[in-house]
């Protein structure tokens, strides 16, 4: 029988409800989770592991490779024929998205969780273990990247988002769609991933900051960071790209002390590109050394910018990284 190794990480999977404080807190531990998914030693063997448990805001990027280098230990081993994650889902689709540039490996890893803590009725994570786990064992589910699961549904890494506060799915792929469903305890996947990427490191740099633009902002935020002595920044602009014309000065200062600057949009679908001319458009952007950052949305922008800064400070290293067979030189 396959044998599946189960990563728990705490979030809202691992929570009940305290009385006391009438809120839900981390309280079970990966064997008693196990417990409530009833039936799956029909359809593997499962191994538990504990690695934390931790709240998804308690997550820091530091964790999250070092959870990597984690999961490549295990992935190594003959006998594993793939590996399940729990997380907490508010920065699941960052984790998962690290691990999906940090990890090389033809195994699934599918990282999963829950919207409702098991003092809930309708607590959805057995649900979700059980569905990760067929999904572990599938010999479909190979070379495919890292895969989110959540409520029956398949999405690739580097293509979810969190996109509802608190809907059972919640975990959408605003531009493609699921890859796939599980249906019965079936994985059936209805695509192809996009080209998987992985970035070569033995380290991350955490020091990146975020920056999204709104109506009439300015340099302040840029040239705060940039004084800290930050090592990336990414701007979430609007639209195709564009920032308001009072945030180019502050862009030009980071650049010109070698800081890394990439842009990437606010919108929920679509990427970016040099489609304007006007001060703060994405074409004076570009011609200022502003690295494109795709479809990815910011919080997802900045965990590459952090995977690459840990290969290389070369800043036509990490456009590469960012633009490889996205855009066109111009």
């Amino acid at each position: 029988m396959k044998k599946v190794a189960v990563i728990f990480n705490g979030g809202t999977i691992s929570m009940k409800v305290d009385p006391r404080i009438r809120a839900a807190v981390p309280t079970l531990s990966g064997e008693e989770i196990m417990s409530m998914v009833t039936g799956i030693e029909r359809y593997a063997q499962i191994e538990s592991h504990t690695f934390s448990n931790l709240p998804g805001p308690h997550m820091c990027p530091k964790t999250m490779f070092e959870l990597s280098k984690y999961i490549q230990n295990i992935l190594l081993r003959e006998d594993i024929t793939g590996v399940v994650v729990t997380h907490g889902t508010d920065t699941l689709e960052e984790t998962a998205y690290l691990l999906d540039l940090t990890i090389n490996s033809e195994k699934p890893v599918v990282v999963t969780g829950s919207m409702r803590n098991s003092s809930e009725l309708g607590y959805d994570g057995p649900a979700n273990l059980s569905a990760s786990i067929c999904t572990a064992i599938s010999q479909e589910a190979r070379n495919r990247g890292v895969l989110v699961c959540l409520n029956d549904e398949l999405n690739c890494a580097s293509e979810v988002t969190k996109a509802n506060s608190m809907s059972l799915d919640t975990f959408k792929s605003p531009n493609f769609g699921p890859i796939g469903i599980v249906d019965s305890n079936e994985v059936i996947f209805y695509r192809n991933s996009l080209m998987k990427q992985y970035i070569k490191t033995n380290n991350i740099e955490t020091s990146v900051d975020l920056i999204k633009c709104a109506a009439g902002m300015d340099s302040k935020f840029i040239d705060f960071c940039v004084e800290r002595g930050t090592k990336g920044i990414v701007v979430e602009a609007m639209g195709r790209g564009n920032i308001p014309p009072k945030m180019v000065d502050g862009v030009k200062r980071a650049i010109k002390t070698g800081i890394p600057v990439v842009l990437v949009s606010r919108c929920y679908q679509g990427r970016v590109l040099d489609s304007y001319g006007y001060p703060g458009g994405g074409k004076e952007l570009r011609n200022l050394g502003v690295i494109f950052g795709d479809n990815l949305p910011g919080q997802k922008a900045r965990i590459k910018l952090m995977v690459a800064l840990g290969k290389t400070n070369n800043n036509s290293e990490i456009k590469q990284i960012f633009e490889f067979g996205h855009y066109q030189s111009s």
